[in-house]
């Protein structure tokens, strides 16, 4: 699956989550998701929190697969910027 197969299957969750700010999933050459309130694109844009990790750990993230904490605890994801942020994703993932 990739980036734009993720951000389509992540629509309906963040157009009612009510998510109010922006995060962006960095996969490197991959590509990128952009989720900014209640859009989501994979165009490349300024966000308060970027989150880098592979495709691979993204969509086992997506899937409730992969523990956010662990993950960050074991390296597999980068958080840069606001790590409130980051905390507020339980809502719009897993």
């Amino acid at each position: 699956m990739g980036v734009q197969e993720i951000a389509d299957k992540l629509k309906p969750q963040v157009a009612s989550a009510g998510f109010d700010r922006s995060v962006k999933f960095d996969t490197g050459s991959d590509g990128v998701i952009v989720i900014d309130g209640a859009t989501i694109s994979t165009a490349d844009a300024p966000t308060d929190c970027t989150i880098k990790l592979s495709l691979d750990d993204l969509e086992s993230l997506i899937a409730g697969d992969l523990n956010p904490t662990m993950a960050f605890m074991t390296g597999k994801i980068k958080v840069e910027g606001d790590m409130t942020v980051a905390m507020q994703l339980s809502s719009l993932i897993g």
